[in-house]
């Protein structure tokens, strides 16, 4: 039996993987039951390449995925175990990471995971103690056999047994703003270059989209990995679910809204309307070079074996006609290619016109920003180089001298709302606090789950990613988001100063490789 890892990489057969849904309760609940034997089902069906298990999907507690996987890995089919940041720290994530190598799961699919809506006696608190890319990188150094902890001569050194993960991460670029797509965009080189070995986009209804996202990777040094597509099978609740915005992250258009309840009028409900409209994104996928599909919002064995064998009824062109037809954007959405006017998909010769960037999240706390942070934090300058010389002779170096503490302390409050994390992502973020103005406090590019430009979460306001992009495009250095090394917070730090931390050499910047830091 070929692993996932060989099938990506040796098959030139298009792939099927299935979404299985966990549920809330043990295994002998009905519900429960009635996941397992979908499972078998899909155990025993040769189309099926892998199943996915999903970690908490919604944001709500459920069975964890590992119970539901064992039976399926035992009998012989490849389990792809999410993994979200959640509900569990950086700790509690290697822990299970540990116990997925023990118990022989090797594919992972590393996600920031939904904001907890649900739980025990109310809403869960949120962890989101690292990100998604923090997390493909804890996972790739459990490849190497790295002890986190130990670096002797500044080479870390093989300590415990090497895992054999393979890591998968997810994608969007169905976002309307420019803002939202383009960080999107650079997240997603991030994780690649952190050790994502596979990538599944988001549920999303544009082919040329879709098609963009594939040229994009192919044009920014990311062709080589395996793009699956995201195929979800639509009924009139969920229309009505994604349409509402009820689900973050998943946009149904108006349009597509409309078309989906006119077929829901009929007397199967549109039970087949929907199926064959499953099967039309499988066969554009295909035909856009995708290496697979991921299938989800499916629940039983007789629509999963429906859909595929529609699929396979499709003439080797009909794709074509497909992607014309599935092209549900938005009034003034954002694209990065231009539209090819023969296939309506994107045309990776010619880039869409770049609308002005906006000014309206660049104001004076902004500029102050930028002008004290190259006086007081810029290697080698005298401001910089006395700040570390108080702050080393100070009673207590982890604050720092105490009028300069207070003055750090009150001012970055004010500009900033600070939290007083002691590990500050200022300068990475055009000085936005993803503390305090980050549901997720996403510190590594954005999640996936804004909505028009906005955050999930209510009260939060535009995702901070959004107003950094837009800020660097105001400056012209746009293309400067994300080009740090990925940032893990110390929590060790918390309540100290964050200036201090930096001047000394304590915080995330000092992990940093030197010929970053010298930029």
């Amino acid at each position: 039996m070929q692993t996932l890892r060989e099938k990506l990489e040796q098959s030139s057969r298009f792939l099927i993987g299935t979404e299985l849904v966990s549920v809330r309760g043990g295994m002998s609940e009905q519900s429960a039951v009635k996941a397992r034997t979908f499972a078998n089902q899909l155990v025993e069906s040769p189309d099926i390449d892998w199943i996915s298990i999903t970690d908490n999907a919604g944001g709500n507690p459920q069975l964890a995925p590992t119970a539901l996987g064992k039976p399926i890995l035992y009998a012989g089919k490849e389990v792809v175990i999410h993994l979200t940041c959640k509900d569990l720290n950086r700790n509690g994530l290697e822990s299970e990471a540990w116990l997925l190598h023990s118990e022989g799961f090797n594919n992972i699919l590393a996600m920031t995971g939904d904001y907890p809506v649900a739980g025990n006696g109310g809403s869960a608190k949120p962890v989101f103690d690292i990100d998604s890319v923090g997390l493909i990188a804890m996972l790739e150094q459990m490849n190497r056999g790295l002890d986190p902890h130990e670096a002797r001569g500044g080479v870390a050194r093989p300590r415990f047994e090497r895992t054999n993960f393979l890591v998968g991460a997810v994608t969007t670029n169905f976002k309307l703003r420019e803002g939202e797509v383009m960080p999107q965009y650079a997240k997603l080189a991030a994780k690649v270059a952190g050790g994502a070995r596979f990538i599944i986009n988001q549920i999303g209804f544009d082919a040329r989209k879709q098609s963009e996202l594939l040229a994009y990777m192919a044009a920014h040094g990311m062709g080589g990995v395996p793009l699956i597509g995201n195929v979800y099978l639509l009924s009139p609740r969920v229309v009505a679910l994604f349409h509402a915005g009820r689900i973050p992250g998943v946009v149904v258009t108006r349009e597509l809204h409309d078309l989906c309840v006119k077929h829901a009028a009929s007397p199967d409900g549109g039970r087949a309307f929907f199926r064959e409209f499953a099967a039309k994104q499988i066969a554009v996928y295909r035909g856009l070079g995708f290496r697979g599909v991921y299938l989800g919002g499916v629940h039983n064995f007789e629509a999963t074996q429906g859909i595929l064998e529609l699929a396979r009824t499709f003439a080797r062109d009909d794709w074509k006609q497909f992607a014309c037809e599935i092209q549900f954007s938005r009034p003034g959405e954002f694209f990065y290619y231009a539209q090819d006017a023969a296939t309506g998909l994107a045309d990776p010769q010619r880039r869409a016109d770049a609308p002005a960037p906006r000014s309206g999240h660049v104001g004076p706390i902004y500029r102050l920003s930028k002008w004290t942070h190259t006086l007081m934090f810029t290697p080698d300058r005298a401001l910089s180089r006395l700040g570390a010389k108080l702050c080393a002779g100070a009673g207590d170096p982890m604050q720092g001298p105490r009028p300069l503490r207070v003055v750090e302390h009150l001012s970055k409050a004010a500009l900033f709302r600070c939290h007083d994390c002691g590990d500050c992502s200022l300068p990475e973020i055009a000085y936005l606090c993803p503390e305090s103005q980050c549901a997720k406090n996403q510190r590594n590019g954005p999640c996936g789950g804004t909505r028009d430009g906005r955050c999930e979460v209510d009260g939060y306001g535009d995702c901070i990613w959004l107003r950094a992009y837009e800020r660097l495009k105001h400056d012209r250095r746009e293309h400067e988001l994300l080009s740090h090394a990925p940032v893990v917070q110390n929590q060790a730090l918390r309540g100290t100063s964050s200036w201090a931390n930096h001047w000394l050499g304590r915080d995330h910047a000092a992990r940093r490789p030197a010929t970053e830091n010298s930029k």
